[in-house]
């Protein structure tokens, strides 16, 4: 309430994970929040990315609530050849940050509802939150849920993330170069130098790209007998369409340890 005895209704957005690329990924409970949102902003990547924004315009078509109003805008550029990764990626946010600032500001009303629509989980290795954070206005937000490239990827290859007793290490593939497989089970992100290919024997790869899409690429197999099979995929695709998002589960196989104490 202002100072005059005025209700302030607040601005919301809401921040809805629909899935790694499959329109049935979406959960009813994003097909209710894009239902709500009266005005949606689609950041755009660029040409060769437009299937990412197609995407999330069908989905708005879909389950979206008439009258309600669609703001495009450019993606930042981030710096992808400076070795100050960090520094990089800090600057690409508030860059974004500004972009999100300006749609709260300039194209919603007091009481309306935005929605930025996420790829995959806001919450699994995605900056969206991040990026509200440093966001100085006042505002409300709701973030929903969906279906992980994580989720995705397991689900195609018919395994578990998880093992009895083992822990699970989400990491980069610039992480996982400099520091080798940290865990039993390693997921890791969009490894552009196939980081992959310095495990040992002892390893067997869950590789996905465009997980969800008619695109879509799998491949399993020991890291030592799939490895130029998984850099050719990748180096085809990515040169065919003009980006690649993959993601790969990274298993050390049980020692003979190990599989006495399980079995006991």
């Amino acid at each position: 309430m202002s100072g005059s005895g005025t209700l302030v209704q607040v601005k919301r957005l809401l921040i809805i994970g629909i899935g790694a690329g499959d329109p049935d990924h979406l959960t009813f409970q994003g097909a209710n929040a894009i239902a709500a949102a009266d005005v949606f902003l689609l950041v755009d990547k660029g040409e060769a990315k437009d299937d990412l924004t197609r995407l999330r315009r069908d989905l708005i078509a879909a389950h979206g609530r008439e009258p309600y109003r669609i703001v495009e805008a450019r993606d930042p550029e981030r710096d992808r050849t400076t070795p100050a990764y960090t520094a990089a990626v800090e600057d690409w946010r508030s860059r974004r940050a500004q972009i999100y600032a300006s749609f709260i500001a300039d194209d919603l009303a007091d009481g309306q509802s935005g929605a930025l629509l996420v790829w995959g989980d806001p919450g699994v290795y995605d900056s969206t939150l991040a990026v509200l954070d440093e966001i100085d206005a006042e505002f409300d937000y709701e973030v929903v849920p969906g279906i992980s490239s994580i989720s995705a990827l397991t689900a195609r290859h018919r395994v578990a993330l998880t093992r009895v007793g083992r822990p699970v290490h989400i990491t980069t593939g610039r992480r996982l170069a400099a520091e080798g497989p940290t865990a039993d089970d390693v997921v890791v992100m969009l490894d552009a130098a196939c980081s992959f290919t310095g495990a040992g024997e002892d390893h067997h790869i869950y590789w996905g790209a465009y997980l969800g899409t008619p695109d879509e690429i799998l491949i399993s197999g020991p890291v030592t007998e799939v490895a130029d099979r998984i850099r050719a995929a990748r180096a085809e695709a990515r040169a065919r369409k003009g980006w690649i998002m993959d993601t790969y589960l990274l298993r050390r196989a049980p020692s003979e340890d190990h599989r006495r104490t399980q079995n006991k």
